[in-house]
């Protein structure tokens, strides 16, 4: 029997059963073949003959018969596709549902729906989107009452115990805050089977902290147990660890939410560093040079600024910034400022080369830079996201000089492009250097500065005018990109 496509596209909602669609009395649909336990993710109609190349999987796939000569052909195509039901409409094709149909059906286990006439195929598309719309609310309800409840768990005099408790009990589930050993520091709710738990230490082992490289999240099935593990931010290597039953679409962002919580909530616990680096912080703010504060922000070197949006266009909120953060194994972040509050910067302790994509998140990292030049490096994070959003790329990194441009002194180097570029004011310099890092591309250019491409084109042909060179030339080019990079 054809089974279904391993992975799909996600849904735009939360699932619809199957039988909730049935319930809608002035849809008069009638399932007269298959399993009633299917869950829907799209509708979708189609005349074809084979529609498989274009189905997703999860669909309800709404036909009349036009095209259809082999039914059982038909049924296991839709099968191999993942489609979650079949509903066919009774003429003006056919006068009723072939029988050969619904014994295909029946023999491949895909639910089969009788449309009658009076029923448009676009009524019921309106009735599931709306019932996912209903099911995306109750979704988001139930996460902001989940998010509410954590906090105030997090208020009480024993906050680790207490969200981990208030996140077992809004999950349904085990919820276990681990070393990165695996030795269990907290834990709540109900043990899961031992070889289930063997399973879900074995997860938390994925993504301690221990090497380069490691995720920061991961997840897994034992059995109809449903297994999570999610890094937590502070260096310390401790992992949040979930067992549940089910896995409802909210079910990560309420673990995301835990995950910034705890990180904060054991962010105490890390010693002297932690408090040292606050009080570096602070200093900071209060004036003090970087050179001041250095040996309480730890080494000089090397640091990464990272300069992070959300990849949908969404507006970032605290939470969201702080879980990216966690993930990334850091408390120092900026949720955005008043110029840019799109924009989430986060500062890292590790080299460029350790950082991984983010799913939802374009990255513009810098290179591992010594305190001071941090600015610089502030710098050339926002031009590598604006580099990353250009391209559509999820992650890039401003990387050192390296080769040849390496062996001209610095000092040197930095002498000859403020001579070179000196005609040029830092608008210009911005948009010719993103450009030439662009291989001069109109379009992209324009992505990158949020411009016009025609306003790319008028700021490239000025600076052709006051460095008065040829811009088509490459030796030009690259003296220019050389001076750009060394500025």
């Amino acid at each position: 029997m054809p089974t279904p496509p391993a992975t799909a596209p996600q849904p735009p909602a939360p699932p619809i059963p199957l039988a909730e669609l049935l319930a809608r009395e002035d849809l008069g649909l009638r399932r007269i073949a298959g399993p009633a336990d299917a869950e829907l993710l799209w509708v979708h109609t189609s005349e074809m003959a084979d529609p498989y190349p274009y189905l997703l999987g999860g669909e309800l796939l709404l036909s009349a018969g036009v095209l259809l000569t082999d039914p059982d052909r038909y049924v296991a195509r839709l099968v191999e596709a993942g489609a979650a039901a079949l509903g066919f409409g009774v003429r003006p094709v056919y006068e009723a549902v072939p029988e050969a149909l619904v014994e295909a059906c029946d023999r491949y286990g895909l639910p089969l729906l009788e449309v009658p006439p009076q029923t448009p195929f676009t009524t019921i598309a309106r009735a599931v989107w709306r019932l996912m719309a209903e099911a995306r609310h109750r979704e988001l309800r139930r996460v902001t009452r989940a998010q509410q409840a954590l906090a105030t768990a997090a208020a009480r005099p024993d906050p680790v115990p207490a969200v981990l408790h208030q996140l077992a009990t809004q999950l349904s589930g085990r919820a276990v805050l681990l070393t990165a050993r695996g030795e269990e520091v907290h834990a709540a709710g109900r043990c899961p089977h031992p070889e289930a738990a063997a399973a879900l230490a074995r997860l938390a082992r994925v993504v301690a902290r221990e090497r380069p490289g490691s995720p920061a999240s991961a997840t897994d099935t034992h059995g109809d147990t449903h297994l999570a593990a999610y890094a937590l931010g502070g260096g310390e290597g401790l992992v949040l660890s979930l067992a549940t039953h089910r896995r409802e679409p909210g079910d990560h962002t309420v673990a995301g939410i835990a995950v910034v919580l705890l990180s904060l909530l054991a962010a105490p616990h890390q010693g002297a560093d932690a408090a040292d680096r606050s009080a570096a912080l602070v200093r900071l703010l209060l004036g003090a040079t970087p050179a001041e504060v250095a040996p309480l922000l730890g080494p000089d070197g090397p640091w990464t600024v990272i300069h992070a949006r959300r990849s949908d266009g969404t507006t970032p909120d605290a939470l969201t910034a702080g879980a990216l953060g966690a993930s990334l194994g850091s408390a120092l972040v900026d949720a955005g400022r008043e110029d840019d509050d799109e924009t989430v910067r986060v500062l890292l302790p590790a080299t460029a080369s350790e950082t991984p994509p983010h799913p939802g998140w374009t990255l513009g990292v810098s290179a591992p830079t010594p305190l001071p030049a941090l600015a610089t490096a502030d710098t050339r994070a926002a031009r590598a996201l604006a580099h990353a959003e250009a391209t559509r790329t999820p992650l890039k990194v401003d990387a050192p000089v390296t080769g040849l441009a390496a062996l001209i002194p610095s000092d040197q180097a930095a002498a000859h492009a403020r001579t070179l570029l000196a005609p040029l004011t830092p608008s210009l310099a911005d948009t010719l250097r993103c450009w030439l890092s662009l291989h001069g591309s109109w379009d992209r250019t324009a992505v990158a500065l949020s411009v016009h491409r025609n306003t790319v084109r008028q700021r490239i042909g000025r600076c052709a005018e006051l460095l008065d060179v040829d811009l088509n030339d490459m030796d030009v080019r690259t003296e220019l990109w050389f001076a750009l990079r060394r500025e």
